[in-house]
């Protein structure tokens, strides 16, 4: 039996900690988080802001007490200091500031990301937030319940800073939404995709400045404005949405490194180091679609990882099956769903990407209530024929759809695969003629 340190609580940590809990009790399991708290749903956190929740208990699927339970010793509130991996030892500390050592025979690295801050000048100005923990949310909940607060720029048009556009208009305050790129959503989608989300945020009165850099945020005490490579723009807040990087600062000189910092690991989540993983957004996955390792930083992506670590490190040897990075966005009830690759990013990795696409109403004309058009472009290689990626978006809720397409991504389906695939009908579903097969029979 082995003892096994776990740093970090969170999607990843938690994930790894209750398989190694609930499958191998023989194994002693220490756990270090810096947090208050275990397991906060991120993804809930527009919803919280934006006034589409009120009760916020159920963003937490664990906690400590939880963990304790099931007898693991746990540490909250507890910084991790340095790791000696040639003397397999932990050293932390605490909330009294004592530092303390844990020995391990097997470690798990799940320390996350960081949200990323850009070299621009008024970063520091009270009212400029970032949205990563539960108390960025409530911070930012609070301050949109205050009445001098009428104007804030969200940075970033990914799918957090388009949340939070969404968030904040909910709150009845005008919301600036700047984008570097000109479009939102631009890693994930095409533009025959983003176009419909630009509109409908446009339609719900956010501001859109795409293709503004932002240059500098201006105040003295609190936020007053903000700076752009077109202009100025007075705003009473700052949300920073530009996305994340891995949290490698614990380990990034003694474990072998991807170019973007993320922790380099095999199949089995173990790093260059024997007996040591990292799991979550603090390290690399193996994408499908690229065929090679990636940064792609999702929740569920970090569940996977930690159920495949937790095993290993118990000894049972198991292998992830890659990722393909599905995703998806729903805002104003309308809904995006996206895996693989886009055109862009099919592009960029050296493919000879070609596209096929539909458009048509979910049900036969003749159903008149719930019936809404759906749009799908499936990608996929001009060469191999290989599927690399699918788009959906709808009023409907065609999420389950794109589910079929990872699975493709992953066992290498080709796009003529597709065209005679066995998809039943009935009206109140679908309609006789599908979208997916109609897309797959007019690919070239």
């Amino acid at each position: 039996m082995s003892k096994i340190v776990l740093i970090g609580a969170n999607h990843a940590g938690t994930a790894a900690a209750n398989t190694i809990l609930d499958n191998y009790p023989g194994n002693e399991l220490v756990i270090f988080d810096g947090n208050s708290n275990i397991s906060y749903l991120g993804c809930g956190t527009a919803l919280y802001i934006g006034g589409q929740i009120n009760d916020t208990g159920g963003l937490f699927y664990s906690s400590k007490e939880k963990l304790a339970a099931k007898k693991a010793l746990v540490h909250m509130e507890t910084e991790v200091k340095r790791v000696d991996f040639d003397g397999k030892k932990v050293i932390a500390s605490g909330r009294d500031g004592k530092e303390f050592t844990e020995s391990y025979d097997k470690l798990i690295i799940a320390t996350g990301s960081l949200p990323i801050q850009p070299k621009i000048k008024g970063l520091d100005t009270p009212n400029v937030e970032y949205v990563k923990l539960f108390q960025d949310g409530q911070k930012i909940h609070g301050l949109l319940g205050r009445d001098e607060i009428k104007t804030v720029a969200v940075v970033g048009a990914g799918y957090i800073g388009v949340e939070l556009a969404e968030a904040v208009r909910r709150r009845g305050r005008e919301a600036l939404l700047f984008e570097a790129e000109n479009t939102s959503l631009a890693s994930y989608y095409d533009d025959w995709f983003t176009k419909d989300m630009d509109k409908n945020l446009a339609d719900h009165g956010v501001k859109l400045h795409y293709g503004e850099m932002v240059q500098e945020i201006e105040g003295s005490g609190k936020v007053s404005g903000i700076v752009t490579s077109k202009g100025r723009y007075a705003v009473d807040m700052v949300i920073m949405a530009i996305g994340f990087r891995p949290n490698t600062a614990l380990a990034k000189d003694s474990l072998e490194t991807l170019p973007g910092g993320a922790y380099k690991v095999n199949l089995k989540q173990e790093t260059s180091r024997p007996g040591v993983y990292a799991i979550g957004d603090c390290a690399c996955v193996y994408s499908n679609a690229l065929e090679n390792s990636a940064y792609i930083a999702l929740a569920t992506n970090a569940v996977r990882s930690g159920v495949v670590a937790g095993h290993n490190a118990c000894g049972t040897p198991l292998e992830s099956a890659g990722v393909q990075g599905s995703n998806g966005i729903c805002i104003w009830d309308y809904k995006m769903v996206s895996t693989g690759l886009n055109m862009k990013a099919a592009e960029k990795a050296g493919f000879s990407p070609l596209y096929t696409q539909f458009e048509d109403l979910q049900k036969p004309a003749f159903i008149t209530e719930n019936n809404h058009k759906v749009k799908i472009r499936i990608v996929y290689d001009k060469n191999t024929r290989r599927v690399l990626g699918a788009q959906m978006a709808s009023y409907q809720d065609i999420s389950m759809g794109i589910h079929m397409f990872s699975l493709a991504i992953e066992e290498k389906v080709t796009i003529d695969k597709l065209k005679l695939l066995d998809i039943f009908f009935l009206p109140h579903f679908n309609q006789p003629y599908n979208y997916i097969t109609m897309a797959a029979l007019t690919a070239k």
